[in-house]
């Protein structure tokens, strides 16, 4: 096996075979959770939707390490901007997806990732991540702490029904060719959470690549408005504020991890710039 890529949740090898290529995907996971995200990707793959097609059921390979297999699907390109038309496009490709995993069950798939998960049980601001947590969280600053706690008592009060949807939607994680959406990548990152909250947390990720951004305020509008129009619905009042306060989470997450890994500010200064506005438009 080669060693293709690596992430936070998976370690990626391409396969060789004689006549074909194949995607081999081991991480530390539920594997009932795995199993589930595999269930709804080969929902959207039979449906037509661009993504790779699983080739295998995720398996055990001991205590700690989750297996599964996929298409080898190359090429294409990353959508570069947080224009408005690169919000559009973003935007219309997830109400697609959301459209064929409306009725997809989501009870397996807790909990969240950590960019996406908010008010986890127990208390706590921030979900268990693990060696990150025995760091000295004292390098964040208060109104990063203040900004998420204020996200997350936000996110608290809702009570709309959950759905599932991708809890990763960045650039980075889909190719395009020809104009065309080619590839979706990262189905590990499936959530189930309200059809709002994955929106809004899209909405402000967005245009992210190879570094984490926040969409501009404008931008993240027009993606909202033009999921909205491809569903054919339109978000109330309460789901318009959950969002807002959704799109300041994986930024959060983001800014955190850089104060602790001491790496440039990109997230940090997005929430000067941006944090009291989509603030003030969840009401949180």
């Amino acid at each position: 096996m080669i060693p293709a890529a690596g992430g936070q949740m998976s370690n990626i090898y391409r396969y060789l075979m004689e006549d074909t290529s194949a995607v081999v995907k081991v991480r530390s996971e539920s594997l009932e959770r795995i199993k589930h995200c595999l269930e709804a990707q080969r929902v959207a793959a039979n449906s037509g939707f661009p993504c790779p097609a699983p080739l295998a059921d995720a398996e055990a390979l001991d205590a700690a390490a989750v297996v599964s297999a996929e298409e080898w699907r190359p090429g294409g390109e990353i959508l570069r901007g947080h224009d408005g038309g690169s919000a559009r496009r973003s935007a219309v490709l997830l109400a697609e997806l959301m459209t064929l995993l409306v009725r997809h069950p989501g009870q397996a798939l807790d909990p969240p990732p950590p960019w996406v998960h908010w008010n986890p049980p127990g208390g706590g601001l921030w979900p268990p991540n693990g060696p990150v947590d025995s760091m000295d969280q004292t390098l964040v600053p208060e109104f990063i702490r203040e900004c998420a706690r204020r996200t997350g008592a936000r996110l608290g009060r809702s009570t709309l029904p959950h759905v599932v949807g991708h809890g990763d939607w960045e650039a980075q994680n889909i190719r395009w060719k020809d104009g065309r959406p080619w590839s979706v990548y990262d189905w590990d990152s499936l959530v189930s959470l309200p059809e709002a909250a994955i929106v809004g947390a899209a909405s402000g990720a967005f245009a992210s690549a190879e570094v984490p951004s926040l969409a501009p305020i404008e931008s993240s509008r027009i993606f909202v408005a033009s999921y909205e129009s491809a569903r054919e619905r339109t978000f109330t009042g309460d789901e318009m504020e959950i969002a807002w306060a959704a799109s300041m989470w994986p930024t959060l997450h983001n800014a955190r991890g850089e104060y602790l890994f001491r790496s440039a500010p990109v997230a940090s200064l997005a929430v000067i710039d941006q944090g009291e506005e989509r603030l003030n438009l969840a009401k949180a």
